[in-house]
């Protein structure tokens, strides 16, 4: 297969206020990421590589030491193992994130 729909993805809820839709292969795993306005992605850390882009809305995105706000068409990069939490902003939020390899506890 190799089309897919929204209705194909796998939906989990990360947090409250935050649910992702994610699609994978063997190599490399999709997600797109929905928040609610005020929704907190908790600090974590993941040995996946990820990258990002947002693509409505902003949050604060604190990747290592650095906190940031970023807003539709802005990207975001974030190396194996570093802390990083999101914060939405006063209205929702959608990024879509790009892991490597893809994430085991994303998969269902």
């Amino acid at each position: 297969m190799y089309f897919f729909n929204e209705s194909d993805l796998t939906e989990i809820n990360r947090a409250e206020g935050v649910v992702l839709k994610t699609l994978w292969g063997e190599k490399i795993m999709m997600s797109l990421v929905e928040l609610e306005a005020g929704a907190v992605v908790p600090e974590h850390i993941h040995e996946n590589e990820q990258a990002g882009l947002v693509l409505e809305g902003e949050f604060e995105f604190i990747i290592g030491n650095e906190s940031k706000i970023i807003s539709k068409g802005e990207y975001y990069m974030i190396p194996s193992n570093v802390p990083h939490k999101v914060i939405a902003g006063p209205k929702p939020a959608k990024a879509l994130d790009i892991f490597s390899p893809p994430r085991e506890d994303y998969k269902k």
